[in-house]
């Protein structure tokens, strides 16, 4: 199996659980000193939010990069104008800003990334797999936006993005780029998910496996 060194990896760090709610959280600590946190679906059991902390170099303390969900600080802080609040006052999100926003969601059939603040229409845009960077490239034929995105759970299986797994969809601003996941990275995702089985927590994960093992 071409994830076996990922699998390695994980099994590797001290793991520690905790569930909030309907979501299952695991936190990793790794002994060259990374440290990765995950929030898992306890409905699906399909990994929703990924963020990684690297071993700090200097002094200070490194921040977290989110790989997968939500980037809050793209989104803005508190104060600014056409802020989004709870009745309590307090910060939600913030709308205002025009900055193209990359995010990212896995289910369990794709990965899906969404551009948030691209106007132009669908046919602008060229979304390519490209196996020298392993990593699929946007570009817009008006040369107003360029990105590389790339796709760490396709190198865990050592594997490069393909072309025909890509699908693109545009609608309210947004570039929707869906990636149909292959065999492979479902069998990885059903692995981690025994691999998580053992680790304690207050729920049984057999529900949750059958799903993922499923054809």
């Amino acid at each position: 199996m071409s994830y076996e060194n990922w699998l390695t990896y994980l099994k590797s760090a001290e793991k520690n659980s905790m569930l909030s709610g309907k979501t299952r959280k695991v936190f990793y600590k790794f002994p060259d000193g990374n440290q990765m946190a995950e929030e898992y679906s306890m409905e699906t059991g399909v990994v929703q939010k990924r963020a990684w902390r690297k071993c700090k170099q200097l002094m200070g303390e490194p921040e977290w990069e989110v790989e997968l969900g939500e980037d809050t600080r793209q989104l803005g802080s508190a104060g600014e104008k056409n802020d989004i609040r709870n009745d309590d006052g307090s910060f939600m999100v913030k709308v205002c800003s025009n900055e193209p926003i990359l995010s990212k969601r896995i289910t369990k059939k794709n990965i899906e990334w969404r551009i948030r603040n691209l106007p132009y229409p669908l046919e602008v845009y060229n979304v390519q797999a490209d196996a020298e960077k392993r990593a699929i490239v946007v570009k817009t034929t008006n040369k107003k936006y360029y990105k590389v995105i790339p796709v760490p759970d396709l190198d865990r299986c050592g594997i490069s993005p393909s072309q025909e797994n890509i699908m693109v969809h545009h609608q309210y601003n947004t570039l929707i780029i869906t990636y149909k996941k292959p065999e492979i990275l479902c069998e990885m995702e059903a692995q981690v998910l025994l691999l998580l089985k053992d680790v304690e927590t207050e729920t049984d994960m057999e529900e949750l496996l059958q799903g993922l093992l499923k054809k």
